[in-house]
């Protein structure tokens, strides 16, 4: 054995638990199939500006500890995450709040917005919601989800919503105050130079290999550890025996621009079905940049396949099912440890990503 811990997956994760163990005088080996470390958090510097590789990286946390944790290693800058909505060229606040309510109705209290979404609600009929469909119109109303929920919903998912389950979106969240800060979260911000430089002082007195393929280097090294940490798919770990879970998958395509300011905002997203990207990414407004040209980035979901990058789990009921049976495969595998968004087959946070690797540290 020549490592304590091999850590499969440089994301923040695998680097959180490496940093801990480090601190603690154990020796890990972190290995990333990727060409980076950071995993879907990675920034790269393109024209002065950083760049999110995987999607927009919003830090949020309403738990002071994980807030004052993860600023050991960057300083944040105060940026407010205030997407906006474009349907048809409609430009739609997000999320719902009374400056939403006021550019689809053109009402001005908290009252008035009350009454139509109720009167919408009750026209609707619903009052057992099956699907998602059903449950958005029960909540929101006919407008709303026409514009704003139906085409982002469907393109992000791939399936009509009468198709998903009404879970996804029971928590649909209405503000009646002029107010366009999507998280309620007390902390918030944007690590100033990107989030590469955080997983770079994480994985101080680490090994790291880059380009290496876990099953591969397994079993050309079957000792090289004591024990591992295991952030990939949890499927593919055990060869797929079950079958395959289910994700969604994403193509992000990049663009340099000769403008000081594209779109004004840094996410926008496309709510209507037939513009085939969910949102357009304009990377130096997370950290107000002002440099002579821009970076954008289109996102376009797709369907996952083997070989394809595994962004979104399908928790639905068949999948959950699924993953149980991997899980009571996991729980028997004493020298490895499953963790993170692949191999707990669940949508984390970042705050939500370190708080549960320090826990999964703190027990080894």
């Amino acid at each position: 054995m020549q490592f304590d811990y091999l850590i499969v997956g440089a994301g923040l994760f695998g680097a959180t638990i490496a940093h801990e163990m480090t601190k603690k005088g154990k020796t890990c080996l972190v290995l990333d199939r990727r060409a980076h470390i950071g995993g879907n958090v990675y920034t790269e510097n393109i024209e002065d500006i950083n760049v999110h590789r995987y999607g927009a990286h919003i830090f949020h946390t309403s738990n002071k500890a994980i807030w004052e944790y993860i600023n050991q290693f960057a300083e944040f800058n105060n940026y407010i995450n205030s997407p906006i909505a474009n349907y048809k060229g409609e430009i739609y606040n997000l999320p719902f709040n009374m400056n939403t309510f006021n550019k689809m109705w053109g009402i001005k209290t908290p009252d008035e917005a009350r009454e139509i979404i109720e009167i919408q609600r009750l026209e609707s009929g619903i009052t057992n919601p099956k699907n998602l469909e059903e449950q958005a119109l029960s909540l929101a109303g006919r407008d709303i989800y026409e514009k704003l929920i139906k085409g982002y919903t469907e393109k992000q998912w791939g399936v009509d919503c009468k198709e998903l389950p009404a879970f996804i979106i029971k928590r649909l969240p209405f503000r009646f105050i002029y107010d366009n800060n999507y998280f309620n979260d007390r902390y918030q911000g944007i690590p100033i130079g990107g989030y590469t430089s955080i997983i770079e002082k994480m994985l101080l007195g680490c090994e790291v290999k880059v380009n290496t393929d876990y099953f591969s280097f397994r079993q050309a090294n079957p000792t090289i550890a004591s024990r591992t940490i295991f952030t990939g798919a949890i499927d593919e770990f055990f060869a797929y025996c079950y079958g395959e879970l289910e994700y969604r998958s994403l193509n992000f395509k990049t663009e340099i621009l000769d403008t000081d300011n594209f779109q004004g905002n840094a996410v926008v997203n496309y709510t209507e079905k037939e513009v085939l990207y969910t949102r357009i990414i304009e990377h130096k407004h997370f950290e107000f940049g002002n440099q002579k040209k821009s970076v954008i980035t289109r996102e376009y979901p797709h369907s996952w396949s083997r070989g394809n990058e595994a962004y979104y789990p399908v928790n639905n009921e068949k999948n959950n099912v699924l993953y149980e049976q991997y899980k009571a495969l996991a729980d028997c595998c004493d020298s490895v440890i499953f963790g993170g968004r692949l191999g707990n087959y669940k949508y984390f946070d970042m705050d939500k990503t370190i708080e549960a690797a320090l826990e999964v540290a703190s027990c080894l």
